[in-house]
């Protein structure tokens, strides 16, 4: 549409992540469930942080690091999502803005602080995840622009915000002004964990709003509570337009009103931390499927993504992503 100023606008959390190494007995130690993302109170993460080695400080957030994904690929990307007026808020909005994402949420003064993530990464590259939740999940409708809404082609929202009642009712309000604008809507379940909390309002909204889904295995399993992927893919097949399935080193499934496609892993040299890629999976699909590029392309990109940010830390690329999809010769 002529009318299109993004390609992708992400709503979600949005998040300082701290990232550091440890090893399995620390994350025993402080009863942190190894490769999954567990909420966590100022309390507590205040003493992990102090417990922790050195940290790396980055803008972080599963939608928002999609955003900056599609941003590398050379899409046009915007963000949604609330800080408040302190030092990991204006950490957030720098870093961000830096990855040419737009980002027009104004800080919020004399609430909640800026929410923020300590993930831990294991010799074998597993992250772990401890979430403070701060100010990120206040998000109403009020954050909500419709604006921005309307001039995006595809809506992506990250599972992760379910967690509180406003938000879910900012999802629905972002839903209907997508699909009333012809906008295509797209959804991350996130987190196995999370989708037990809202498995039914989950598929609720797949069947009645959603466009594009993205799983990994095991979030898709636990939405259909099956422990047979096959089956959970059946009915994911028979619940959406479009679903891209990622099975980490098994590659991905897309699945699209009865056609099927296998995406392989892209290699990697050097497992370093999986951090972010599922979220830099989105992106590249995201970013093939906005630029019309076909399914089997954008799950390409999707494992192109994926490949770059486990290589090393950190969930955003260290490499820009149209670069490496140009060698691959996957874009023009």
């Amino acid at each position: 549409m002529s009318d299109t100023r993004y390609d992708v606008v992400g709503i979600g959390n949005a998040i300082v992540d701290i990232l550091g190494r440890c090893d399995d007995a620390f994350l025993a130690e402080h009863g942190a469930p190894k490769g999954h993302m567990r909420l966590v109170d100022d309390a507590t993460i205040s003493k992990l942080y102090g417990a922790m080695g050195p940290a790396v400080e980055i803008s972080g957030g599963s939608a928002a690091n999609t955003m900056v994904g599609v941003s590398s690929f050379g899409g046009r990307a915007a963000f949604i999502g609330k800080v408040a007026d302190d030092e990991f808020g204006r950490i957030f909005a720098h870093d961000i803005k830096a990855a040419e994402v737009a980002f027009a949420s104004k800080p919020v003064t004399g609430k909640a602080p800026t929410s923020r993530s300590l993930i831990l990464v294991t010799p074998d590259g597993e992250r772990t995840m401890n979430t403070f939740l701060g100010i990120s999940t206040d998000l109403d409708q009020g954050e909500i622009d419709p604006a921005t809404i309307r001039a995006s082609a595809i809506v992506y929202l990250e599972g992760y915000l379910f967690d509180r009642d406003d938000a879910k009712a900012a999802f629905r309000e972002a839903v209907k002004i997508a699909k009333s604008a012809g906008r295509k809507v797209a959804l991350s379940l996130s987190d196995s964990f999370c989708v037990d909390r809202h498995r039914a309002e989950f598929i609720d909204l797949i069947r009645g709003g959603v466009d594009i889904l993205f799983a990994n295995e095991s979030e898709i399993t636990s939405l259909y509570e099956t422990a047979d992927f096959e089956v959970a893919a059946a009915n994911a097949a028979q619940d959406t337009r479009l679903a891209a399935l990622t099975r980490s080193a098994k590659g991905s499934v897309i699945l699209a009103e009865g056609l099927r496609l296998e995406i392989p892993v892209e290699p990697v040299e050097t497992l370093v931390d999986t951090t972010g890629a599922g979220d830099l999976y989105a992106a590249g699909f995201l970013y093939g499927i906005s630029a019309g590029l076909g399914l089997e392309t954008a799950g390409r990109l999707g494992s192109l993504a994926a490949a770059e940010v486990i290589s090393h830390m950190g969930a955003r690329p260290n490499t820009p992503l149209e670069s490496l999809a140009r060698a691959r010769q996957l874009v023009n």
